[in-house]
């Protein structure tokens, strides 16, 4: 089994066997994203992906979810992302579901009808990084798409009969456009209406952009409680139809979890006594915070 450089995957996907796809992310230009720098994008031949499922099936014949790594596999032609999951399920007779990462672009490159073609193959999920839904923090963090191209490709996915699930960066706008960020992402998310949302909170590293820009005092970090304050605006925001809601990475701040809009005020009050209580104390403490 050969992997290349570090591998990243949802917090979902612990249980999975990771499939290295793709080598990267194919947009790789995010300010606040330090992955796949070390990394020049490229896409594994098939013959080289096929031995690892061999590899694999012979010794784990049981395997019942898997993860197509890195960091936008969905990028893939279609064609060959078919290939895979075709071997995928005759190699692994329990298996249940493939999922992957996607950028907003992925899907809309992709045709409503290659979409469902997928969805029909196994692709059970598909991991999107909205961020925000604010257009001037997306310009901000160079995602090169707008909160109407985000919104189209979410749709698209759930049209075609995909899993969605959306991860947000809380902190993102800094103290300047935290209210901002809650409430335009909140409004994006209503429209997508996905399947789980998955909170983030942001963290500065160093040989990013977005650790140059704090470098310079372009951008102020919000406080953790700061933070929790952002997370609620967003929630309160919130109307989904049934959303597995968590905040359960390891950057997070508080762990929080629910569905939607049945848990809803559940969490806001939780959020709410953090906030009247100001116990920094049951906080992550920054040294056990990660990517």
């Amino acid at each position: 089994m050969r992997y290349e450089g570090a591998i990243y995957r949802p917090p979902s996907e612990a249980g999975s066997f990771i499939l290295q796809v793709t080598i990267g992310c194919s947009h790789n230009r995010c300010t606040f994203c330090i992955s796949f720098l070390e990394k020049k994008f490229r896409e594994r031949q098939l013959e080289e992906i096929f031995a690892d499922i061999d590899e694999i099936s012979s010794g784990y014949p049981g395997i019942e979810r898997v993860f197509l790594a890195d960091g936008n596999a969905m990028v893939m032609a279609t064609d060959k992302l078919l290939k895979i999951l075709e071997k995928l399920y005759k190699s692994f007779p329990a298996l249940q579901r493939v999922g992957l990462y996607a950028t907003p672009q992925d899907l809309l490159h992709k045709s409503p009808e290659e979409l469902v073609q997928l969805q029909k193959a196994g692709l059970g999920i598909v991991y999107l990084g909205v961020e925000t839904g604010n257009n001037e923090l997306l310009a901000w963090i160079r995602k090169d798409v707008t909160r109407d191209q985000i919104a189209e490709a979410g749709i698209k996915a759930r049209e075609a009969g995909l899993t969605l699930s959306v991860t947000i960066i809380n902190g993102l706008g800094g103290l300047e456009k935290m209210a901002v960020h809650a409430a335009d992402t909140a409004s994006l998310l209503n429209e997508i209406d996905p399947h789980y949302v998955g909170l983030l909170t942001l963290m500065v590293v160093d040989g990013t952009a977005m650790a140059r820009k704090v470098a310079r005092g372009e951008f102020k970090l919000p406080t953790p409680l700061e933070i929790l304050d952002e997370i609620k605006m967003m929630v309160e925001g919130l109307e989904v139809s049934n959303c597995v809601f968590r905040a359960n990475h390891a950057s997070n701040y508080l762990p929080l979890k629910g569905t939607l809009p049945g848990d809803k005020q559940k969490i806001i009050a939780t959020l709410d006594t953090m906030l009247r209580d100001r116990d920094v104390g049951r906080l992550r403490p920054e040294y056990l915070r990660g990517l």
